[in-house]
């Protein structure tokens, strides 16, 4: 009875020890208590108080939310509601569309066929001579387009295309690729020589996708699937359904705000630049293996991450972060890498820290003004990091 007194007595006493270890500097505790490199329980449901309020304050019915360091899934969590109709409940195995997230997937599958040997940056890319030859319209060209070459169209420098009220990829819904590469070469002219004038363009990456098909013979996600997620482990990711009734299975549903109808657009089409749904884990996954991690073999090598990350020359020299070729980076890529992503329904992030760290966050919703929620889904997940103070985020 004595020693069950005792026993009782001492871990009480180390209870309390490990009350007042959460809330102050001892870190000894905490460290004997973590399990894996992941949250303590307390740091856990301080993290996703901190997404639940990002949800009540933006309105979001769902989001999810994975995270890795040195390689290895220390916290996954999905909340809200996946179908708010049907009340199904958001999981971890939930699938949301990614957006912009998909043009760092489309820019690794590039590289990798650059450094098997089968394309060349400076591969220009329509006209006689082009990786599409005249596929898409055999001239007369207007002027600029013969001299676009895969890294202008990489790096967002094709001299016109951007994503402004003339986006091609959210009009003519009904058209195929065929159709609407066509009409965009020969409707919008560039305004710049390729590679001087930098604008965000998702045609520049629907274009990308059609490169990879030329050069592989199969079609994007097909050979995407095979060749960039399938080393990864990934298995579940897919290019999305246009309509609700077509979603995949474990999909959520999209919701849009002011007026936004997420089921009005053709996703399928923006396959290579705006297609793929995922996990967040799934895109955690990916970025761990881009350039590697303790027990994880690189997809590509470490000249080609370095090209892949420098910024384009013709982005603003004085911005802080930069567009290198399908990633934001900071210190010229030696830094922080990420993109993050918009749709109607959808606000996502994806982001591989100098630290070692990797995480992805993904709705089903999206406010108006994007670039607030954008900012703040970015924030949140950087406060969710820091309650682990031995993350180092």
């Amino acid at each position: 009875m004595t020693d069950l007194l005792s026993r009782r007595k001492m871990m009480q006493e180390l209870l309390s020890v490990g009350t007042v270890a959460f809330v102050g500097p001892a870190k000894g505790l905490l460290a004997q208590l973590r399990r894996d490199g992941r949250p303590t329980g307390l740091e856990t449901g301080e993290m996703n108080r901190i997404d639940q309020a990002f949800r009540r304050k933006y309105q979001i019915p769902a989001s999810s939310i994975a995270m890795s360091r040195n390689g290895q899934i220390v916290y996954e969590h999905a909340g809200g509601m996946a179908d708010k109709q049907q009340a199904v409940q958001a999981e971890e195995a939930s699938l949301f569309r990614i957006a912009s997230v998909t043009k760092p997937i489309t820019s690794v599958a590039i590289f990798m066929l650059v450094e098997q040997g089968k394309l060349n940056l400076n591969d220009k890319v329509f006209g006689p001579s082009g990786v599409l030859g005249t596929k898409y319209g055999r001239g007369p060209y207007k002027q600029y387009v013969t001299d676009v070459t895969v890294d202008s169209l990489l790096t967002h420098t094709s001299g016109g295309w951007p994503n402004d009220s003339t986006d091609p990829m959210f009009s003519h819904d009904s058209w195929d690729y065929q159709k609407l590469i066509e009409w965009t070469i020969a409707n919008l002219p560039l305004t710049y020589p390729p590679g001087q004038h930098w604008a965000y363009s998702n045609f520049g990456y629907c274009v990308l996708g059609r490169v990879i098909e030329a050069v592989t013979g199969q079609p994007y996600a097909t050979w995407v699937q095979a060749n960039v997620l399938a080393p990864c482990g990934i298995t579940k990711m897919q290019i999305a359904a246009n309509k609700e009734n077509q979603r995949a299975s474990n999909e959520v549903v999209y919701y849009g705000q002011f007026g936004e109808n997420p089921y009005n657009m053709n996703v399928t089409r923006m396959d290579s630049h705006g297609g793929w749904i995922a996990t967040p884990t799934d895109l955690v996954k990916f970025l761990n293996h881009v350039a590697g991690a303790p027990g994880i073999q690189a997809l590509l090598r470490p000249a080609t991450i370095k090209m892949m990350t420098t910024p384009a020359a013709a982005y603003d020299e004085n911005a802080q972060a930069k567009y290198a070729r399908g990633w934001m980076v900071r210190n010229n890529g030696a830094g922080n890498w990420w993109h993050n992503g918009s749709l109607p329904g959808s606000t996502t992030i994806m982001v591989r820290t100098a630290t070692g760290m990797c995480w992805a966050g993904l709705t089903n919703t999206r406010s108006q003004p994007a670039n607030e929620i954008n900012a703040s889904l970015d924030q949140m997940i950087w406060n969710m990091a820091r309650c682990v103070p031995e993350w180092g985020a």
